[in-house]
């Protein structure tokens, strides 16, 4: 119940999608809610349900492209024991379940050809057949359907079936993405910060600094709310001074200078005949030791050469941070813990 709660926005594009939600959810109609992924279409399944007379009756959902093809019409409509390898005793499908509520059905459009036939008789005509079963069971059920595909055009193109779609699309709720809610983007990340604020029992919600307010709404959101609430949730968890703003954003977690590089497959030669020895590159001294002298302690190497580029890097921009940390492609906090790792935050305090 707590994420039917969760419609924070002020745009005009949002607040539209859910008045339309709001009136549509009464009327014991389909309902399909088409938008990209990460923009609510689970919540406003949700919506439409409790605001509906169906709201004390069960929600079912099912992701349909979750399942193998050869089991979307067993997990749709249930099944016999003994009607398939496997099937050891009879079962309730999704239908069954959802009897007297709404049953939720995401990625509409991952539906095979014989699971869509399935479903519009089902819609048509109130009943089910379980697979190995003689005869239909009588459902009532509400069906409320969410893609982020164009079914219009897969059913010009022969891959949805048109009856279908005139059945299901009753109303059609489009739910603006999170670019396009013009904002919207500071709302959300306020809520999403308090929230985190909260859990980490902070004293209370330092804010955003202008400068991270400023990269958030500039920034594109292809995962929309989803990922607005992880990067958001991200900075709030990795700032390490809860009196302080939260200034660093990192909208990639996986980004970092010690990251796997990706490797290129080897590559088999033929037997060639014998020639001249082939030229073998070494890589440069500077690599193989520190300052080309002969390594006898690795881990002691290493430790002297990340100060030595600490120290050039800090030197180089003038002991600011952030441009230090920009310079080695570094978040902020990576620098810090460097810094303080290797002793160097004190010499930097007194250099500024």
């Amino acid at each position: 119940m707590e994420r039917t709660q969760q419609f924070v926005g002020q745009s005009l594009a949002f607040l539209d999608a859910v008045e339309r939600t709001s009136r549509a959810a009464p009327l014991n109609r389909p309902v399909l809610v088409i938008g990209e992924r990460g923009t609510g279409k689970e919540l406003i399944a949700e919506r439409l349900h409790h605001l509906s007379t169906r709201w004390a009756g069960p929600l079912v959902t099912m992701n349909c492209a979750a399942l193998p093809e050869n089991l979307i019409e067993a997990e749709l409509f249930g099944h016999e024991a003994g009607s398939f390898t496997g099937a050891a005793k009879t079962r309730k499908g999704r239908f069954e379940e959802a009897d007297g509520g709404t049953l939720f059905l995401d990625e509409l459009a991952t539906l095979s050809s014989p699971a869509q036939d399935r479903l519009l008789r089902a819609v048509e005509y109130g009943e089910v057949t379980r697979i190995g079963a003689s005869k239909p069971v009588r459902v009532d059920v509400r069906i409320v359907a969410a893609t982020n595909e164009h079914l219009p055009g897969l059913v010009e193109r022969g891959k949805f079936r048109a009856d279908l779609l005139d059945r299901l699309s009753f109303e059609v709720v489009t739910l603006p993405p999170l670019r396009l809610r013009t904002g919207d983007v500071p709302l959300l990340a306020e809520h999403f910060a308090r929230r985190m604020a909260a859990e980490l029992e902070w004293p209370g919600w330092p804010g955003f600094s202008p400068e991270a307010l400023a990269t958030l709404d500039g920034y594109g959101w292809p995962g929309n709310v989803r990922e607005l609430r992880n990067v958001v949730e991200r900075a709030v968890y990795r700032h390490e001074d809860p009196e302080r703003t939260v200034d660093e954003i990192v909208f990639d977690p996986f980004a970092s200078p010690w990251a796997p590089q990706r490797t290129t497959p080897t590559l088999v030669h033929p037997v060639q005949a014998p020639g001249p020895e082939p030229v073998v590159e070494t890589a440069p001294a500077a690599a193989a030791g520190v300052a080309g002298e002969e390594v006898n302690d690795f881990r002691a190497a290493v430790t002297q050469f990340e100060r030595g580029v600490l120290e050039d890097a800090l030197a180089k921009n003038r002991y600011n941070q952030r441009a230090t940390a920009a310079a080695l492609s570094l978040s902020y906090d990576q620098l810090r813990h460097a810094l303080k790792r290797h002793q160097l935050l004190d010499r930097e305090a007194a250099a500024g």
